[in-house]
């Protein structure tokens, strides 16, 4: 065996024995009842449905393009300013609190449009060019993208927190067990497990699916077969801005608040849950999504608080990125992930 080899299995080793001391510990301790901890999971749970539909826009573009798209983060950001200003249109005009379905439909058809909008803009500008383009001007390129998306929101829009509407309805929930569930928490969810499984129909099931994995495969023998690669990209870009759009609004209903740095935490969180379920796999991605979330909520009260960390809940991103690197380490394709033979990779 060589030295990295047990190195790498002396850090598994020392992590597997803290999670577990922690673990133990603050079991033992009982500072937090049943209602807490589902609380605790319930939140994971509405928090990775976010970052899953985040990452199902990531996973979509590297599933065709074998291509980071940086800027997706930003796209999302977009997104939710766009819902921003419909949804206080509406709150003024009264709709969002009378008809509330009309004015969260009208929000999100708004925010599709800037965000497919900005995805197409992205695509067409930033990435078109490098598409064949080996070495890091893709990724210096995208990176610039997702600079100037920033920077052109907080120059039009300012760089103060900008809040949602914040309406009686939002804040219904019924009770189960002594347990308070929100509605609005049980809705994101659902729509993170729909947008899964419509994008999972279309990829498998469709003809445009099916070119979709083509120009995965080969994009010239795809373009040799017939396959406009050019309007697989583009309808690829358009999925992805549009779990973007949907990802934003729910973000900024739930946390009630959206300015222009948001994209890049966010981008960051999902980037993460892409790359745990496993780039390419749209049900790793939603995996990857909902474990990261548990692992943020769940994590801090359950590893470190047994252990005597007085403010664990600041060592969130400690764990999820932690998390993030033991898996990269010892299954560098993700959970879910494909093998990528040495040839194509």
């Amino acid at each position: 065996m060589t030295l990295v080899t047990v190195s790498l299995w002396g850090l598994r080793t020392a992590v597997v024995a803290a999670v577990i001391a922690g673990t133990t510990l603050t079991l033992l301790r009982s500072r937090y009842d049943l209602s807490q901890w589902f609380a605790f999971v319930l939140a994971g749970i509405t928090m990775g449905s976010i970052y899953a539909q985040v990452a199902l826009g990531y996973t979509m573009v590297y599933g065709v393009l074998r291509m980071i798209n940086f800027a997706h983060g930003d796209i999302t950001m977009g997104g939710a300013f766009a819902g921003y200003f419909v949804a206080s249109a509406s709150n003024r005009a009264g709709t969002l609190q009378v008809h509330p379905v009309l004015a969260i439909a009208a929000t999100l058809l708004a925010a599709s449009a800037v965000a497919v909008g900005i995805a197409l803009l992205v695509e067409r500008i930033a990435y078109r060019p490098f598409r064949h383009v080996r070495g890091f001007a893709p990724l210096v390129c995208a990176i610039g993208a997702s600079l100037f998306l920033e920077q052109t929101f907080r120059g039009f829009f300012g760089s103060s927190v900008k809040s949602y509407p914040d309406l009686e309805w939002q804040d219904l929930a019924f009770h189960v067990g002594g347990v308070r569930v929100a509605e609005l928490d049980l809705v994101l969810i659902c729509c993170a497990v729909a947008a899964m499984s419509v994008l999972h129909f279309i990829v498998n099931k469709t003809r445009m699916g099916a070119a979709m994995r083509a120009v995965s495969e080969d994009a010239d023998t795809a373009t040799l077969m017939g396959i406009d690669v050019n309007q697989v990209v583009v309808l690829t870009f358009m999925l992805g801005g549009a779990m973007a759009r949907i990802a934003g609004v729910f973000y900024a209903f739930v946390f009630k608040q959206v300015y222009f740095y948001m994209g890049i935490s966010l981008g960051i969180k999902a980037f993460a849950a892409a790359l745990l379920g496993g780039m390419g796999s749209i049900p790793g991605a939603m995996l990857g999504g909902f474990v990261l979330g548990l692992a943020e909520s769940v994590g801090p009260a359950l590893f470190f608080d047994g252990i005597g960390v007085r403010a664990p809940f600041q060592l969130r991103d400690l764990i999820a990125f932690t998390l993030l690197i033991g898996v990269l380490i010892f299954r560098p394709s993700g959970m879910l992930g494909e093998r990528v033979g040495m040839q194509r990779a």
